[in-house]
């Protein structure tokens, strides 16, 4: 008998197929005592495990490219983090053997994470799945993964991992389902850039028995459980609808009555360029200079090697807009030489612009080599601080972009509810907002963007999250300034339209998403995008949001 579940869409498609489940195992070594002549015998052994471990991840992320190495660098990096290494060896000198020190040093961890607020939820996934990797190594055993499978299959599993999403080979797993995770995780943001259909944050997804016939909407997050010939036939019939669409769409973004939209790519550095090329991006709407710091954490790349790889994204957009996020540090992603590993919690505490301005020779380097990366080239370069909470660090960063001779516009980041509220008096000193949609919900609920619990107000349809949109728009018009979103929700067709009623600018997005939010703009008057925008921030909840917009753009 059909049943219908509902979780969060995060990748536009739809998939249908059998169930198949994550593989899993319980990696708890026994706890037993070993001579302590032993112990640099164990030691030796823990450290060709984790160097074992580090190098395979990093070979992954070769292998996918683009968001999906960055990712899986950053877990390399943990897993040789010296501090856990030190733990373990600790461990080994009093006795216990290489796995158990290894399993007992990652919990001791673990626990600190939590304890600091549960910000580093996300980030807890990617250490069980290290420390599972070194275990399985240890211990000679397979690491549990993606099922073998020689038919298509639709994935289920509590969340995956990086290692594990980043090679999902697109021709067997049909689209994805998870337990845990948000809008914003990992296995979201890797779903879209590789094109998955898959929906997380759907409570006993595990429950659903190997075998069993589901299919997965990703624009709607529902799910359907052994669903009748009609409804499968349904929802083929609307992918299908879909992608005429999309092959109907191109050139630049634009309502129906031509109010024009730029639409704009989000990437992580030069591996990500050709897919935006090929989206039709009219540019970059926030380009993560993160991956050139995740290399090393131990220093900061030279000016030279930036510069290199900032031109390498410049060059292939000549005319076109390319806005460049400064180094956007701590919380999640800390950097060895920049961020203190003692913080009670990281969330609220030394991120971003407020790391650069108490390492001003860290964002100087960047801005120079921005500066030199842009010279000769017919981009339209701008540069914008992450974290801005007030005036006063929208100049600091202006200042420090003006001392660094960068011939660029300045913006700040739009994350903070305090950005928002006097968004006007913050463009006294930068020319652009940008709005990151993720972690201004993040701070507005309360709510950590990686925790599942609380996907729901994670949602970017809040009324609360589009009354902020609307106050930042509100703000750069009256100031004749630009105002974009390079959050995740502008990766939503039709929030996409709803953020253009609410005046946002511009868009920018995963490559993936491009076509639909083109799309589906085109379909829909600038009025239309602005009625619905209205009727979305008269509700009282994301859900509410969602179907009064929807009902405005169909016309009901």
């Amino acid at each position: 008998m059909e049943t219908t579940l509902r979780g969060v869409g995060v990748s536009h498609g739809v998939a249908i197929g059998e169930v198949r489940h994550m593989g899993t195992a319980v990696l708890e070594p026994p706890a037993k005592q070993i001579p302590t002549d032993e112990a640099p015998r164990e030691q030796g052994r823990a450290r060709q495990a984790v160097e074992a471990v580090a190098a395979d991840l990093i070979a992954r992320g070769n292998l996918a490219g683009g968001e999906a190495q960055h990712v899986l660098e950053a877990q390399a990096m943990m897993a040789q983090d010296p501090e856990l290494m030190a733990d373990v060896e600790r461990r080994i000198t009093v006795g216990s053997t290489a796995e158990r020190a290894v399993y007992d040093a990652f919990a001791a961890y673990r626990a600190l994470l939590a304890n600091a607020g549960e910000y580093l939820a996300g980030r807890v996934a990617d250490l069980d799945d290290v420390r599972n990797r070194i275990v399985a190594r240890l211990l000679g055993v397979p690491m549990p993964g993606v099922p073998d499978s020689d038919e298509p299959y639709v994935l289920i599993a509590r969340d995956l991992a990086p290692a594990d999403t980043a090679l999902l080979d697109p021709t067997l797993v049909l689209g994805f389902v998870t337990e845990e995770g948000g809008p914003t995780s990992h296995s979201a943001i890797l779903a879209r850039a590789l094109g998955v259909p898959a929906v997380v944050a759907l409570p006993g997804a595990g429950e659903l028995a190997e075998g069993t016939v589901v299919a997965v909407d990703g624009s709607t997050g529902d799910i359907f459980v052994d669903p009748s010939p009609e409804k499968r036939a349904e929802l083929i019939r609307t992918a299908e609808e879909r992608k005429a669409a999309l092959s109907a769409s191109s050139g630049p973004g634009a309502t129906s009555d031509g109010h024009k939209v730029p639409l704009l790519a989000n990437i992580g550095g030069p591996a990500d360029v050709a897919a935006a090329v090929e989206a039709g991006a009219e540019g970059v709407g926030l380009f993560r200079t993160e991956f050139l710091f995740l290399d090393d954490s131990a220093k900061a790349p030279s000016e030279a090697k930036q510069v290199e790889a900032y031109r390498k994204v410049l060059e292939a957009f000549p005319e076109g807009r390319v806005v460049v996020r400064v180094l956007d540090a701590g919380a999640d992603k800390p950097l060895d030489f920049l961020t203190p590993a003692d913080e009670p919690n990281p969330a609220l505490g030394v991120r971003g612009l407020r790391t650069l301005l108490d390492h001003p020779e860290v964002l100087r380097t960047q801005l120079t080599a921005l500066a030199k990366a842009a010279e000769g080239l017919p981009v339209y370069l701008e540069v914008m601080a992450p974290m801005v909470a007030d005036r006063t660090d929208a100049k600091a960063f202006a200042d420090a972009c003006r001392e660094a001779g960068l011939q660029a516009k300045f913006g700040a980041m739009v994350e903070i509810p305090s950005a928002a509220l006097r968004a006007r008096s913050i463009l006294q000193e930068v020319e652009f907002l940008s709005l990151g949609t993720n972690d201004l919900a993040q701070y507005t609920f309360a709510a950590d963007r990686q925790v599942g619990a609380v996907s729901r107000l994670q949602d970017p349809w809040q009324p609360a999250l589009l009354d902020l949109v609307a106050a930042s728009a509100e703000a750069a018009k009256a100031e004749g300034k630009s105002c974009g979103v390079c959050g995740e929700a502008a990766s939503d067709p039709l929030l996409a339209c709803v953020l253009t009623g609410l005046g946002v600018t511009s868009l920018s997005m995963g490559a993936a998403s491009i076509p639909y939010v083109r799309a589906t703009l085109a379909k829909h008057t600038l009025a239309q995008c602005e009625r619905a925008a209205a009727a979305a921030r008269a509700t009282d909840s994301a859900e509410e949001a969602r179907l009064a917009a929807q009902a405005v753009l169909s016309g009901e």
